[in-house]
């Protein structure tokens, strides 16, 4: 079976001072201390991976999904320079804080207008706090129907354990 085809790039540019989200480097080979090698050249998926603590199998995943742009190659490496980190850096703080990678290429899709897409953007965050949210009342429900379970283990009588019973529908 041939590997699924990535959508089509969309290169975002550095974020402007005062938005929400970070700042991505606008000029793609622009070399930093963040994303070279000490002698300033740009660095291969390992190094991409220990800087950023992401693992090289979810890089090649996004990179297959179109969520970041393969890098040029030198050879048969994949050679990745600055704005690759911060785009990488961009996603996984999104991944952090829950949003999916539909989410995640969305906010990427309009992360170079900051000021003409604040709406779109705050639209998608907000909708997200809201799924985040109702998460936490579903999860305070289970809080307090484990709780209550866990309670009567200390009152069971021997050989019944009212979790298990809970579970198998006896209770």
């Amino acid at each position: 079976m041939p590997p699924p085809v990535a959508k089509p790039f969309h290169h975002v540019p550095g974020l402007r001072i005062g938005c929400p989200f970070a700042k991505l480097e606008s000029r793609p080979y622009l070399q930093s201390v963040a994303t070279t090698d000490s002698r300033g050249l740009r660095v291969q998926i390992g190094e991409v991976s220990r800087r950023s603590g992401c693992n090289i199998e979810t890089i090649r995943y996004y990179e297959r999904i179109g969520v970041i742009e393969p890098p040029p190659r030198k050879g048969s490496y994949r050679d990745y320079g600055p704005s690759d980190l911060e785009r990488l850096r961009f996603v996984q703080r999104a991944r952090e804080l829950g949003f999916s990678l539909q989410e995640v290429q969305a906010l990427l899709d309009l992360a170079p207008q900051p000021d003409e897409n604040c709406n779109q953007v705050q639209a998608i965050a907000a909708q997200h706090l809201s799924n985040v949210r109702a998460k936490l009342v579903d999860l305070r429900k289970m809080e307090s129907a484990l709780a209550t379970l866990v309670s009567r283990c200390d009152s069971s009588p021997d050989g019944c354990c009212p979790v298990v019973e809970s579970l198998a529908g006896a209770i």
